[in-house]
């Protein structure tokens, strides 16, 4: 079976980092190339998310590419397969989205034009792989695949200590890679397939000959560095603030959302290890939260202050998988629901404001808290952007924000009713470190420093417009989202709920 749309998807912006690489002449032509591929590449995610079947009876994989035997070893059955689900269509159109805004952000870069681009489209390409492919060795392979592309654009067209960050992001995250494929590989010679759409049935069937509690560490290892929880977060902040304003969109926006995904496909299937360690991880998630919130009421650099912002939302995710253990002898889908529409709203919402900080930056040439002030008066656009960025994130209703967290409250409070209140006050600190920067940069006295800025360009609304747009619609009419994330969580549901049942008998 081979269906055709998600290889176009995965291979399409590799294929023009190709041919940038190849035929690229003057930086002018190819940020316009670039352009027009991220473009057809949003087009294409677009139809892939608007085509994904929720009615009842539907399948659940979808749009499915699948070549048996795709690296001819015979000890080695690794197919060639990729295919959506409801939890998978979503981050795809994020992915496309997200591209394009990384691709518009990019327009004033000279330096290198040529191989910039070419990693930031490989880049795209790479996260696309992750989110679509269901072998699990193929889904290795292009996991690996993002680190290389991420570790030049930050070495090499980052800002401050940019090869230091750029190293330590790619020996976390190497590190965690080789947990994931050990894990992997026991996986395989257990159960003797990488198909992960089999696995949940495979890992049951082989249950007495897996042990099921280390090969989870082990893969959780990987996603946990990914996303991070803390206390393995301490590359983000660093690659944050020294990345180039592109690479900080898709690593707060799509990349950390690799780590959450992988955390929902391995908790189908061990479901049982994933229900005696929710109480490990609600405990966690609320560190994240709590811990990520206030430290960046010590931040004074907007970059880091964003970055650690992202620490405590992601929080929200692994809170709402916490949820995992049930209440009353049921698992309820709500808190599940929450995380991974988390997922999606904190990636439009961090993406936009990472966005407008690096458009402030390229105006003012500092992202020093202190220093700015008064910027509204003279980029009111901008300044309307950032307000919409900052209300979301602190979970303002008719906002995507509020909507990811209201589903984690009520998912997670039934079970976890003081860790979910101690989460909830993270709320409340969102609120004062959003608003505390939204008045010291953007409205007070104008720095005579300033008085000359300009407003965002035509061209430069265009990401703006459409990241607020998506913030919006999910806020107004979340399930546009949310149906779709709901078929992907019913089978991590049902496994959890049979898991449930088997342990009562």
């Amino acid at each position: 079976m081979f269906n055709g749309w998600l290889t176009l998807a995965v291979f399409l912006p590799i294929g023009a980092a190709l041919l940038i690489a190849l035929l690229g002449s003057s930086a002018a032509r190819v940020k316009v190339f670039a352009a027009i591929a991220s473009l057809a590449e949003l087009v294409i995610a677009l139809a892939i998310f608007l085509s994904y079947d929720t009615s009842e009876g539907a399948e659940r994989y979808q749009l499915i590419d699948r070549v048996a035997g795709w690296i001819p070893v015979e000890t080695f059955e690794v197919q060639y397969f990729l295919a959506v689900d409801g939890l998978s269509a979503p981050l795809v159109l994020l992915t496309g989205l997200l591209g394009l805004v990384a691709v518009y952000a990019s327009w004033s870069v000279e330096h290198r034009a040529r191989e910039y681009f070419v990693w930031l489209l490989a880049l795209q390409g790479a996260v696309m792989g992750v989110f679509t492919s269901l072998d699990f060795l193929m889904f290795f392979l292009f996991w690996e695949l993002e680190l290389i592309p991420m570790f030049f654009l930050i070495s090499i067209w980052g800002s401050g200590r940019r090869e230091y960050s750029a190293m330590k992001f790619l020996i976390f995250t190497i590190l965690g890679s080789a947990f994931m494929l050990v894990g992997i590989l026991i996986l395989f010679f257990t159960v003797g397939s990488f198909d992960m759409t089999q696995m949940p049935a495979l890992v049951r069937q082989f249950s007495g000959a897996i042990p099921a509690l280390p090969v989870f560490a082990l893969l959780f290892a990987a996603f946990a560095v990914k996303l991070p929880i803390w206390p393995l977060h301490t590359w983000l902040p660093d690659a944050h603030t020294d990345a180039p304003t592109a690479a900080s969109v898709m690593l707060a926006g799509v990349l950390l959302k690799m780590g959450a995904y992988g955390m929902f496909r391995i908790g189908e299937m061990f479901p049982d290890v994933l229900r005696d360690v929710s109480w490990l991880l609600a405990c966690a998630g609320v560190v994240n939260i709590l811990y990520g919130a206030a430290v960046v009421l010590r931040q004074t650099d907007m970059k880091r202050l964003i970055a650690f912002s992202s620490i405590s939302h992601m929080g929200f995710v692994v809170l709402g998988l916490s949820s995992a253990v049930g209440a009353a002898g049921a698992v309820s889908p709500v808190g599940l629901t929450g995380a991974s529409l988390q997922m999606f709203t904190h990636g439009a919402i961090t993406g936009l404001l990472f966005l407008l900080v690096g458009y402030v930056y390229e105006r003012a040439h500092t992202r020093h808290i202190p220093d700015l002030g008064g910027l509204a008066g003279r980029m009111p656009l901008l300044a309307a952007a950032m307000l919409v960025a900052g209300l979301a994130s602190l979970g303002l209703p008719s906002t995507a924000g509020f909507v990811s967290e209201i589903h984690v409250f009520l998912g997670t409070f039934p079970v976890w009713g003081w860790l979910t209140a101690l989460g909830a006050f993270g709320v409340v600190l969102t609120a004062g470190y959003i608003l505390w920067m939204l008045q010291r940069v953007m409205l007070g006295p104008l720095n005579p420093r300033f008085a000359d800025l300009r407003d965002a360009t035509p061209l430069e609304l265009v990401p703006v417009a459409a990241l607020v747009i998506a913030i919006m619609v999910v806020g107004i009419f979340p399930a546009t989202i949310t149906d779709v994330f709901s078929t992907g969580i019913q089978p991590i549901v049902e496994a959890l709920q049979l898991d449930l049942a088997l342990g009562r008998q």
